[in-house]
């Protein structure tokens, strides 16, 4: 991914984390770049982005 498109993506898989909060982050990322075709080999870095946003949101909750 392009520096620029690399960033989009991550600003849009946390608003998405935000809104739907998900449980299995894997599972989410995993659905995430299928639904929106996104180059292999990111989801590791993609699924941290997703833990480190729900654990944001849980740590504000609290």
């Amino acid at each position: 991914m392009a520096s620029k498109g690399h960033n989009e993506v991550k600003e849009s898989l946390r608003e998405m984390t935000r809104i739907f909060r998900p449980k299995d982050p894997k599972k989410f990322v995993k659905d995430y770049v299928r639904k929106y075709r996104i180059t292999g080999g990111y989801e590791e870095e993609l699924t941290m982005v997703v833990e480190h946003e729900l654990v944001k949101l849980n740590s504000s909750v609290s």
